[in-house]
């Protein structure tokens, strides 16, 4: 499976295996694939990871595609003041949130 994450042979996995230096971007590729961290991607990523299908946020609330289409679908409708609409709906889930 390494072999064919990072297009190499199982050949040099095995010598890696042995000690022979991994390349960075291998080392990279079999930690977001092992541990499903977005991290290497970008800074932006940092924290959010994937998780049985779900993306986790650095807080640790896990979204469905559908949660986010239905999240950017209401950004969409707010577009014109977007900054503002954003406030308010993640203001109201917060108060959502705290009603149960």
């Amino acid at each position: 499976m390494t072999a064919k994450l990072c297009f190499k042979t199982p050949k040099t996995v095995l010598q890696w295996d042995k000690g022979k230096t991994i390349p960075p971007i291998c080392k990279r590729l079999m930690r977001m694939y092992a541990y499903r961290d977005l991290s290497p991607l970008d800074d932006n990523w940092k924290g959010w990871k994937i998780s049985k299908g779900k993306l986790i946020t650095p807080d640790g609330w896990p979204l469905t595609p559908n949660r986010i289409i239905m999240g950017n679908a209401l950004i969409e409708i707010g577009a014109a003041d977007e900054l503002r609409f954003q406030r308010e709906v993640l203001r109201t889930a917060r108060m959502l949130k705290k009603l149960k």
